[in-house]
């Protein structure tokens, strides 16, 4: 008999079934492999998750239908750790298992195993030496001891080369290690590091954007036991890695990590609670820190991994707010310029010395928001009601017409429903029309532009040029950038999010940390008033002040990360249906309804409800959630209702 977890989007079936395994399979079905089997009158592909005697179904086992492939691709500990996530965030196992295995590719199992290569020696410790628990890090990882961290990394810091050589203790003690970064950009940098640390053959890399092939032979190396450490982006958390001793995620603010598709676990929150069932090391590393982070280090499950604030000074490059009063006696125009005379002259003088100067805005393109000139109203599409925008590439004519970001429409005229308004202006600059600006500004000097639509760059050389970026797309400079210049601060503190100020100094400090030390003649500007308290977290460079002033303001309003919540949107007749047959834990506290924009394919008037409990009553709400879901598609409930248990985004 083999118990059979089949490949069924329905909630009410998220749960094993019995099949008879045929004589002439009986040699070949083994715990993880696939298989075929007829469900409900269709042939569905499945997993097999155990083998046995004894079966709780009365009657005649259905014979498994086929054996797909023989090769065991589901381990016992992805398994359990699909079924915890699947719990944790009200999905099913299915659903992650989607996610965990990827497609099948028979050429790449004809392939006979590779030997695992030897283990390599210790890392030298000189690399953590700046952090005072840093070589005793190294040490736990490579004994093999559940240590728990908090990396806040030094500007300038080779991050890749500190994360390698954590892989490497790791192996070193006969154990294997998972490292995941945010996108394909900070992956190559680390398989880089990888590649010279790490033992040939001893790892692999898992990305999103490899060949199916490719993609499915890495995952054989690593689940046939040959490859002992996976590095990769947000899929590679349920990487079947042997002897796990290490798991480590690199910026784990960064939104990439958010899995779009259900269950919708977050990497960090996967990661870490991989190391609670592993019972191995856990690194959460970046250049600044999430609340999430640091709920890990007042909860004592993790430590701080931070430098003393000599090293510190050493390493950061000077960082100018603005807001002195000799800046503003020089140029009293200073808050509410674009490019205030302070960071014009940074920027000269690092042209000057021959060095690349970083720019960062907020936005790609060239114009894309726009609004009226007269009551500054967002400018709307008539036929959609979509934003207006200006895109980066001209038209046909070489003119600039604004033109609907939704439905593509032109409007060339413009009628504003508020003022009857005909004149736009910008109320976003991209990163187009700032290069645009700046090549007027600083004439003779290269302009570079890294972001999307214009392509991102990994790397520039070193010598003169402004470099405009959008973040997340910030080259690395060789050398280092001799200064960085961070505009259009607004934009990101203004926003009406929850992570907005964490969220705007992680972009910073991403972009800060490529700006070489201040001994060195590194320079950083942001055009923000020197009082916000992001601001003051950038200028003292202490982010983990930052995130402990977050996590408090969100414990007293009872906000995530201190409370779980759930987003749930439908139709109001769907959602009503559901709350009804819901039975929340008692300390529930339901927020809403609002209304909610539709999504792509979706018609009709949609809402959301948000529903806040204790974080420890989180399960419960998960549990709950899910067995609605389970009854809902039981009876055929043709309007859909989604579910996302802590969602990024709650406005």
């Amino acid at each position: 008999m083999a118990r059979v977890v089949v490949d069924v989007p329905l909630a009410h079936l998220d749960r094993p079934f019995d099949y008879a395994v045929p004589d002439a399979m009986a040699d070949d079905v083994r715990a993880g492999c696939r298989v075929r089997v007829r469900f409900a009158g269709q042939l569905v592909d499945g997993f097999v998750v155990g083998l046995g005697e004894d079966t709780e179904h009365d009657g005649t086992l259905a014979p498994l239908a086929k054996l797909v492939s023989g090769e065991p691709v589901l381990t016992p500990e992805v398994l359990a750790l699909a079924r915890a996530v699947a719990g944790r965030w009200g999905g099913t196992v299915t659903d992650v298992l989607r996610l965990a295995v990827p497609p099948r590719r028979a050429a790449a199992e004809k392939r006979p195993p590779a030997e695992r290569p030897p283990p390599p020696a210790p890392p030298d410790p000189a690399g953590f030496a700046r952090y005072p628990t840093g070589p005793a890090l190294l040490t736990a990882v490579a004994e093999g001891r559940p240590a728990r961290a908090v990396w806040t990394a030094l500007p300038g810091e080779d991050w890749p080369a500190r994360l390698a050589e954590l892989c490497q203790a790791a192996l070193s003690g006969g154990r294997g290690a998972l490292v995941v970064t945010p996108d394909g950009r900070d992956l190559d940098r680390l398989a880089a590091a990888a590649q010279a640390r790490l033992p040939a053959g001893s790892f692999v890399v898992l990305r999103a954007d490899a060949a199916p092939d490719a993609r499915y032979r890495r995952f054989l190396e690593a689940a046939r036991g040959t490859a002992t450490v996976v590095l990769g982006t947000r899929a590679a958390v349920y990487a079947p890695v042997a002897d796990l001793g290490l798991v480590a995620v690199w910026d784990d603010g960064d939104d990439l990590h958010a899995e779009p598709r259900a269950p919708y676990a977050h990497a960090r929150d996967v990661l870490v609670h991989r190391a609670h069932l592993a019972s191995c090391a856990a690194v959460v590393a970046g250049t600044a820190r999430t609340a999430e982070a640091q709920l890990l280090v007042d909860s004592g499950w993790a430590h701080e991994l931070v430098a003393d604030r000599a090293t510190l000074r050493a390493a950061a490059p000077r960082v100018q707010a603005l807001g002195a009063d000799a800046e503003l006696a020089r140029d009293p125009a200073a808050r509410t310029a674009r490019l205030p005379s302070l960071a014009h002259r940074v920027a000269r003088q690092a042209l000057a010395d021959g060095t690349p100067v970083l720019v960062q805005v907020p936005r790609a393109g060239y114009a894309p928001g726009l609004a009226c000139d007269r009551c500054r109203a967002p400018a709307r599409c008539p036929a959609c009601a979509g934003p207006l925008g200006i895109a980066a590439t001209p038209g046909h004519d070489g003119s600039r017409v604004p033109a609907c970001r939704w439905c593509a429409r032109p409007a060339a005229t413009f009628d504003c429903p508020s003022c009857h308004g005909t004149r736009l202006r910008a109320s976003v600059l991209g990163s187009a029309r700032t290069a645009e600006e700046l090549g007027r500004a600083f004439p003779g000097a290269a302009v570079r532009v890294s972001g999307r639509g214009s392509g991102v760059l990994a790397t520039v050389p070193a010598g003169p040029a402004l470099v405009v970026a959008t973040p997340g797309a910030e080259p690395v400079a060789e050398g280092g950038y001799g200064a960085a210049l961070l505009l259009d601060s607004w934009a990101l503190l203004g926003r009406a999010d929850l992570r907005a100020g964490e969220e705007t100094l992680r972009r910073w400090a991403n972009a800060a940390t490529l700006v070489r030390p201040a001994s060195a003649g590194g320079q950083v500007v942001v055009a923000a008033d020197a009082a916000h308290a992001v601001v003051q977290a950038l200028v003292r460079w202490d982010p983990a002040w930052l995130a402990a002033r977050e996590l408090a303001d969100r414990r007293e309003l009872g906000f995530p990360p201190v409370t779980r919540m759930a987003a749930l949107s439908g139709t109001p007749p769907a959602l009503a249906e559901f709350l009804e047959a819901a039975r929340l834990p008692a300390a529930a506290d339901l927020l809403g309804p609002v209304p909610e924009p539709p999504r792509a394919g979706q018609e009709g008037a949609r809402e959301r409800y948000l529903v806040r409990v204790p974080r420890g009553e989180g399960a419960a709400l998960a549990q709950a959630l899910a067995q609605v879901q389970g009854v809902r598609s039981a009876r055929k409930v043709r309007d859909h209702v989604r579910v996302q248990l802590d969602p990024l985004d709650l406005v």
